[in-house]
């Protein structure tokens, strides 16, 4: 790791915590799985550290790489506590649950609950894709349920993707990282902020862009081709300047249900008038059934590989 970066040690003490082991490092901050000492229970914490403005100083105190970055630091810093605000609001079994936000060594730390279970997108790596009809089927329409509600707050997740897709034991599946929620305006919300190539939208690429509820269908669609590809789908400023993905519909019409194909498609189209426009409009379309759920938590640890 970056020495910049240098995350803090296994053993530290910070707040009513000890931190066990650095789990993750991302551009903004690092994650860590810790004890918490009143409970013993595990917890998910994670440090504000973005990669582009701050180190670690002495003393574990993590500071500005230089004077002119200190006030975007403090800016960052306060959106980094909007988050943990927000997720606090946001109370779905299918949404990462906050356990508390604290301030030490003069940044912010988000806890959260602590849940067994593995990655989306490390599991369709491992799989290769073609997961089954029943695995995406218990997997997304939760997703879409936590983010109708997240629409209904007039916010936006703006970073779904397979990796903040968390597969809990059975599949229940949970949403993470709400670091770029972002409040819609009344004639939709403009940003190019966050972008995440092939599964952010065309419009998240520029701040001129329309971006609303239905960006983060396009983000649930790429996810979910993604399940059937096994790899991220094309950029969308590929896709808008040359459409090379074929539709879902057609390439996989003998594996899968049309329907649930069909929605896909919808949900990737490029010009975001053509979406579903808002979580609620695809959750419909997928027409969900109940599913089976020996056959999911099967499907899940590898028994069988079911595709329908």
């Amino acid at each position: 790791m970056d020495k910049l970066r240098d995350s803090l040690p296994d053993g530290t003490e910070i707040d009513c915590y000890v931190i066990m082991k650095l789990v993750a490092s991302g551009g903004f901050s690092l994650i860590y799985l810790a004890e918490d000492e009143d409970t013993q229970d595990e917890v998910i914490i994670k440090e504000f550290l973005p990669k582009k403005l701050a180190k670690r100083g002495n003393n574990a105190k993590v500071i500005p790489l230089d004077e002119k970055q200190a006030d975007n630091f403090n800016r960052s810093l306060r959106l980094f506590y909007q988050e943990a605000k927000v997720l606090a609001s946001l109370r779905h079994p299918n949404i990462v649950q906050v356990r508390g936000f604290f301030l030490a060594n003069n940044t912010g730390y988000l806890v959260m609950d602590h849940e067994r279970g593995k990655n989306l997108a490390s599991y369709i790596k491992k799989r290769s894709g073609s997961l089954s009809t029943r695995f995406l089927m218990t997997v997304f329409p939760p997703i879409l349920d936590a983010l109708n509600l997240i629409h209904s707050r007039k916010l936006l997740h703006l970073d779904i993707k397979p990796s903040n897709i968390h597969l809990r034991t059975g599949g229940n599946p949970l949403l993470l990282d709400f670091g770029a929620v972002h409040e819609v305006q009344n004639e939709g919300s403009r940003t190019g902020r966050v972008v995440t190539t092939g599964f952010s939208p065309v419009e998240q690429y520029y701040q001129s862009g329309n971006v609303g509820p239905w960006s983060d269908v396009y983000a649930i669609g790429a996810s979910m081709r993604a399940c059937l590809d096994g790899k991220a789908p094309p950029s969308a400023i590929e896709r808008h300047a040359k459409e090379k993905l074929k539709p879902a519909a057609r390439i996989y019409r003998r594996r899968y249900p049309a329907s649930m194909l069909e929605a896909i498609d919808w949900a990737m189209e490029i010009e975001y008038e053509k979406r579903p426009q808002n979580a609620g409009e695809l959750l419909q379309a997928l027409e969900v059934e109940k599913i089976d759920s020996e056959s999911v938590i099967s499907d899940l640890i590898g028994e069988k590989r079911a595709i329908s």
